[in-house]
């Protein structure tokens, strides 16, 4: 039986009169597609390749278009996208606090300790890309916005998106590298085990058992907070989280046709702005920043943000003309189930490219890769399709239900017994 997309029923929760908007499920269904297709080529190995291997492939010149395209329409945008979901589904949470009072509180940090956990184990058992740890930990600050105007809000959103341009050019003429005892334990912990630059891109394809897996995330962890500290991940998230914080708390998200006006402008501005310096912003990340680390922060703040909102925007107007468009069914699908299909990418990229399972990373061309990837979310939405008809919720969504409340919650649909 197809459900209504105008506004999916009513799921069984502790806060029993809160509704699902459809529009929140489809945009982060949409969202984990867009991640797919940014980490699979990570995934698949193709990433930690040399110049010399990726053109050695029979796809090398497309793969380079590809690559490109990649850098302009995906690489943060959907990170994006679904940073400003996570600040909506916070203010929701927080809303509902709340109105609970202190347990309402108790109930949220538990939450978000659980989430914590779960990343971690994510981080350090099964991908080294995890974001969930940070998304948790940068959380833990939202209460403290709970009394704060709309206006310090998105004041404070904007100084956090615009603060690693500061802090980029800082390095850059001051020539340090806040990195650096990162990238010496990374270093030690690749010696212990033997990883080198000659057999990095192979170790994961070449493990034929977790141990060797497991010692190449333990190195690929604290890649990982390398990564979060060069790119400054930390502010941006935390102010994309602040802006979703804002529309969750305007409900935005339950008043779309009314705001159709302002998503238009929000739409064309993000596609004029967005679009062209993306394509500069695509340019210099090929190219190996060649204005220097400041200007690539700059034009990634005026490129990634603005497409992102643009995207949904975009994708918030086309969902008021054509709500039952059959493609959402599976965007919702997916996104309802957005934590178990997250992990659920990781371990599908490590059975498919790693040595204890099919072997294929190192061995393909972007193209192949992202085909893969487009494969790997189509089976996880028609997965979830089927389940959420017998499921109120996914399963992994269920089981940090019941550790968050610490009492049991039904898993069947009703009329079904667990």
């Amino acid at each position: 039986m197809a459900i209504p997309l105008t506004k999916i029923q009513k799921s069984a929760s502790p806060v029993r009169t809160s509704e699902r908007f459809a529009i929140l499920d489809i945009l982060r269904g949409l969202a984990l597609l867009g991640i797919a297709l940014a980490n699979f080529p990570e995934f698949s190995l193709y990433t930690f390749l040399s110049a010399e291997a990726t053109q050695a492939f029979p796809t090398a010149r497309i793969d380079s278009v590809v690559r490109f395209l990649q850098y302009v329409f995906i690489d943060g945008k959907f990170y994006t996208l679904f940073s400003l979901l996570f600040g909506i589904g916070f203010s929701i949470i927080i809303s509902n606090a709340i109105k609970k009072g202190a347990n309402g509180f108790r109930i949220f940090y538990r939450r978000m300790g659980i989430l914590t956990l779960i990343g971690f184990l994510h981080l350090m058992f099964i991908w080294s890309g995890d974001i969930l740890m940070l998304y948790a930990l940068l959380g833990l600050f939202l209460p403290l916005f709970r009394n704060a105007s709309d206006r310090a809000l998105l004041t404070w959103a904007g100084a956090l998106l615009f603060l690693p341009i500061l802090i980029d050019l800082f390095i850059e003429i001051r020539h340090i590298y806040p990195a650096t005892p990162v990238v010496h334990w990374q270093h030690y912990y690749c010696a212990k085990y033997g990883i080198t630059e000659e057999n990095f891109a192979y170790w994961l394809r070449d493990a034929d058992n977790y141990q060797g897996m497991f010692e190449f995330l333990i190195q690929g962890a604290l890649v990982r907070v390398q990564e979060f500290i060069d790119g400054n991940r930390y502010f941006k998230v935390m102010g994309l989280f602040l802006i979703g914080f804002y529309i969750g708390r305007k409900r935005m998200y339950a008043d779309l046709e009314n705001l159709k006006p302002f998503l238009k402008q929000l739409f064309r501005a993000g596609m004029l702005i967005g679009l062209p310096y993306s394509v500069l912003y695509a340019w210099s990340a090929m190219n190996q920043h060649p204005f220097g680390l400041a200007a690539h922060s700059v034009l990634y703040c005026i490129s990634v943000y603005p497409l992102g909102f643009a995207y949904m925007a975009g994708v918030c107007l086309f969902f008021l003309r054509k709500p039952d468009w059959k493609p959402f069914h599976l965007f919702a699908f997916s996104g309802r189930m957005a934590l178990s299909n997250y992990i659920g990418q990781s371990l599908w990229g490590i059975a498919i490219f790693y040595g204890i399972g099919l072997e294929l990373g190192a061995s393909m061309g972007l193209i192949y890769v992202l085909l893969i990837a487009t494969g790997v979310y189509i089976i996880e939405s028609l997965f979830s399709s089927v389940w959420l008809r017998h499921f109120q919720f996914g399963l992994l969504e269920w089981i940090w239900r019941m550790l968050t409340y610490g009492k049991r919650f039904p898993l069947y649909t009703s009329g079904n017994k667990f």
